[in-house]
């Protein structure tokens, strides 16, 4: 029977020390008795919620082929395990050759990324300087129109209070 086991890493851990926690994880499962199928890291990912205060974590997938004996030492071994935020085996009655969703997604994502050509990234660039001096530029803009305001308004007020002084004025002479 295949089982499969999902575990989150504290991300305060690094990335090389998730890999030797791995490690000493497929090392007790092979001990054990039982063998490795599947073993992918899907990189820091955020939580979908806060768990002890954390809002991302380290993923990492397994898919082991034993008796329900292994299953229950990974709970418990991921259970001690400080390090491991949260974990989730189930059981799976078909294993499949490819890649699970999430690392699928993420290697087209960089194959799509190493894909363009280098004129393509230039020209991204560019386009994202340009766009970012219109961006300044817009809001310089803004920022002069906003100073220009309180004093317009004040030369606004100072005439209209002039006026009522210079008509009350005339009529008292």
């Amino acid at each position: 029977m295949y089982y499969e086991t999902v575990f989150i890493v504290n991300p305060d851990v690094s990335q090389e020390n998730t890999e030797v926690l791995t490690n000493e994880l497929v090392e007790k499962i092979e001990k054990a008795g039982a063998r490795i199928v599947k073993r992918e890291y899907w990189g820091v990912r955020p939580l979908a919620y806060s768990i002890q205060k954390r809002n991302r974590g380290h993923y990492a997938l397994l898919v082991t082929d034993g008796a329900s004996d292994v299953s229950k030492m990974i709970d418990e071994s991921l259970r001690l395990d400080e390090r491991i935020l949260r974990f989730l085996t189930t059981t799976i009655t078909e294993l499949s050759d490819e890649p699970s969703p999430l690392l699928r997604r993420r290697t087209t994502t960089v194959a799509t990324e190493e894909a363009k050509p280098a004129g393509e990234a230039g020209e991204a660039g560019e386009a994202g300087e340009a766009g970012e001096a219109k961006a300044v530029e817009a809001t310089e803009a803004v920022e002069a129109k906003a100073e220009e305001t309180p004093e317009a308004e004040v030369k606004a007020e100072v005439k209209a209070e002039e006026k009522p002084a210079e008509e009350s004025g005339a009529t008292a002479a």
